[in-house]
């Protein structure tokens, strides 16, 4: 195949990003410093408590976040297992006490990860009550995050980061809600299922009887995709063709996943006060982004093996109204944001080309990363990267006007180590204490190499919060169920209270002047740097366990 056609899409999701870009991002940052409320804001501050024009330290902001995602899991795991009481339960049972603790966290976390078939586990009161609002809670929070920690930069000598409260409305209400609508209009102009029937027979082509579920789809596609969080309506996720019909609907659900991470660059840069800084930061995911779609591609079309080479490509597990190509696109976007939803099976990826997706997520989503996440991720190994240079040339290092000092370097490298921690001792544990090692190796589809890379890839999507999976794991026994969960908690939550103690150290100080050695964090060198220390950081980190899996069996 020539890399016209296979270019073709990615240049095409590249132009439609690069236009969004500036208008979103200009309304990203006027979301988050409009002095004006909207009156249905001020219903919502009135019935929670919260003060309009109240300000929060990072500490205060931080239990804010934990009260209120704590409140989301116990919410959400009561209404799981009170399923049969919910109106539109389509006469199905409780959920799983396991199952519904690690689905309650999942998507508390804006993971998604599912270890249960949807259609045939949730009725509708469920997915729409239950999981749909937490798909708006979880993706405003995270951008909350970000907004923090911007505002740290932008501080001179302040105590406060902001409103958690306020930042969390004013997400949900100016950017998730009204884009979510938009996307669920265009989703059902393309043939997404919007409806409430329940189980409907069809005569198949052969003649057999076959039931099919209806149900309120496009509208959680819609939030799913453009909060990136990820949680399927079936059990194919955005293979199944109620979900995803055809490859028009499939291009523009690779554009919700990349519009808002790849558009807060833009309004970081006009919160701190200088543009070029969020381009910088937006260049940086965006040569991550291509080299990493480029590879899959090139992996995934090279197909090594006598099966794949006879059909021209790896095209096992793969959607012929997607191709190879439509694929290795969603697959990378969905493992380089945080969304984890899927077009194609990643179990069935070619050994190497299955590792791209498991680097994606190793490197800690911020290519452009999930919705917030993906921008204070990257910021933070900002921090790094001029901490590092500040040592090469022998001068107090320094970001946008920032010292970069002993505090903010122990608050980013705890931020670093804390998903390589759960990911390796996760994996380990799971092969290695008596009892549990068997109960692993029973929920495995596959032995060898590629069952370690399949519980390798359930810690990595867990405790990085992406919510994708290798098709090949049952993680619903007690075990994973609740490993999984615990990485899903300590992924998603300790690196936030890592981020917002850097908000507050940074927002407390004034700024330093610039001098003739400090280091330009706009140009092309602070890019490639950047782009170097993230690389370098997943690499060295994760090496080791890669050659147990991945690379032992696409190498063999």
């Amino acid at each position: 195949m020539t890399w016209l056609p296979a270019a073709l899409p990615l240049a095409t999701t590249a132009l439609v990003v690069a236009l969004l870009y500036r208008p979103l991002g200009d309304y990203l940052a006027w979301t988050y410093t409009s002095p004006r409320h909207w009156r249905v804001e001020r219903l919502v501050y009135r019935l929670i408590g919260a003060a309009p024009d109240g300000q929060q330290t990072w500490r205060a902001y931080a239990r804010a976040v934990l009260v209120f995602s704590l409140v989301g899991v116990l919410l959400l795991y009561g209404i799981q297992r009170l399923q049969p009481l919910l109106p539109s339960s389509l006469g199905l049972p409780p959920v799983d006490e396991w199952v519904a603790f690690n689905t309650a966290v999942s998507f508390v976390t804006n993971t998604n990860w599912q270890s249960y078939s949807p259609e045939s586990t949730l009725g509708y009161a469920v997915q729409a009550a239950g999981l749909a609002v937490q798909n708006f809670a979880s993706a405003a929070v995270g951008m909350a995050i970000a907004i923090a920690i911007a505002r740290g930069f932008a501080s001179r000598r302040g105590a406060t980061i902001g409103s958690f409260w306020v930042d969390l409305v004013r997400g949900a209400t100016r950017v998730l809600v009204p884009g979510a609508i938009i996307a669920t209009i265009v989703l059902v102009a393309g043939g997404v299922v919007q409806n409430l029937s329940g189980f409907v027979d069809v005569a198949t082509v052969s003649g057999a009887t076959q039931q099919l579920p209806g149900g309120p789809v496009a509208s959680q596609e819609a939030i799913k995709l453009l909060g990136t969080n990820g949680g399927g309506f079936f059990n194919a996720n955005s293979a199944h063709p109620f979900e995803n019909p055809n490859a028009w609907t499939s291009l523009f659900e690779v554009v919700l996943m990349l519009a808002i991470p790849f558009a807060l660059p833009r309004a970081f840069g006009r919160i701190v006060g200088d543009d070029r800084q969020g381009l910088a930061i937006a260049a940086t995911m965006a040569v991550l982004f291509v080299a990493s779609a480029a590879a899959l591609t090139a992996l995934e079309t090279a197909g090594a093996g006598t099966a794949p080479q006879l059909a021209g490509a790896a095209l096992e597990g793969k959607e012929q109204r997607f191709g190879v190509v439509g694929t290795a696109l969603f697959g990378t976007t969905s493992t380089l944001t945080s969304t984890g939803a899927v077009n194609g099976m990643h179990d069935s990826f070619t050994a190497l080309g299955g590792m791209l997706p498991m680097i994606n997520m190793m490197l800690g989503e911020v290519a452009p990363g999930g919705v917030g996440s993906g921008l204070y991720g990257m910021l933070v190994l900002a921090v790094i990267t001029v901490f590092v240079s500040g040592l090469l040339i022998g001068r107090t290092p320094e970001y946008l006007g920032k010292k970069i000092g002993p505090r903010e370097m122990k608050l980013a490298s705890g931020y670093i180590l804390v998903s390589p921690s759960l990911v390796l001792l996760g994996t380990a544990l799971s092969f290695a204490l008596p009892g549990v090692r068997e109960s692993v190796e029973s929920a495995l589809a596959n032995p060898g190499p590629h069952g370690v890379s399949e519980v390798l890839y359930a810690f990595t999507s867990a405790a990085n919060n992406n919510g994708s999976a290798f098709a090949g794991l049952t993680a619903s026994g007690p075990w994973l169920a609740t490993a999984l969960g615990v990485a899903m908690l300590l992924g998603r939550f300790v690196p936030i209270v890592f981020v917002l103690a850097l908000a507050g150290s940074l927002a407390k100080q004034d700024a330093v002047p610039r001098g003739s050695g400090t280091l330009p964090t706009h140009s092309p060198l602070f890019v490639s740097l950047l782009t170097g220390i993230t690389i370098v950081v997943a690499a060295l980190t994760y090496f080791p366990i890669l050659t147990l899996g991945p690379l032992a069996e696409g190498l063999r």
